[in-house]
């Protein structure tokens, strides 16, 4: 018996140095060379102060920012701890409740706005977390967005262009716009000197 446990023992050893320690240390350290900035979470700062991740959603409410995609995480939206999208089927009525109430929140904040709203934006995703809308969700909000921060539409509307990522590596998904992005810009543009 002695002479299996021993060898045994010495394996699991070694390999868990091997793929618990030796490995994970390899791929860190040739992700931080390679991928300096996605492998430190594409975090954002301005005057040394984290702003957030260009990676996550963030919960933007004031009428003068783009608001992103509705989250599903809890306690609090947009929690990368608690990723994960409700798991509400499409006959549940705690979701057609929730959809009516973000419905409700668009129109009460721009009652004049034409256009039909975006799924996207009454509808929250599987991680709960989308740093990205489609263009036609930003479309939606330029001219809540214009009007709250006292800019013309064709000005924000060109902003949303400038800001608007092509498909990934030019045929995976659709174009998007980062929301944590366009919002920086926009506060960036009407600062005061």
């Amino acid at each position: 018996m002695k002479t299996l446990l021993r060898p045994a023992l010495l394996l699991f050893v070694l390999l868990s140095l091997v793929t618990g320690l030796a490995y994970p240390l390899l791929v860190t350290g040739v992700a931080k060379v390679a991928f300096p900035q996605q492998s430190a979470g594409s975090l954002v700062y301005e005057k040394g102060q984290l702003l957030g991740s260009r990676l996550i959603g963030q919960n933007f409410t004031d009428p003068a920012h783009f608001w992103g995609r509705p989250s599903a995480t809890a306690p609090q939206p947009y929690n990368g701890v608690a990723s994960g999208g409700s798991n509400l089927g499409p006959l549940n009525p705690a979701l057609v409740e929730g959809v009516k109430a973000r419905k409700q929140a668009l129109l009460a904040a721009d009652p004049t706005n034409p256009l039909a709203i975006p799924v996207e934006l009454v509808t929250a995703s599987g991680s709960g977390l989308d740093p990205h809308l489609s263009v036609a969700a930003a479309t939606y909000q330029i001219d809540r967005v214009a009007r709250a921060r006292h800019l013309s539409s064709g000005t924000v509307a060109a902003l949303v262009k400038d800001h608007t990522e092509g498909r990934q590596w030019g045929f995976l998904g659709e174009p998007r716009v980062n929301v944590l992005a366009l919002n920086l810009a926009l506060d960036q543009l009407t600062a005061t000197p």
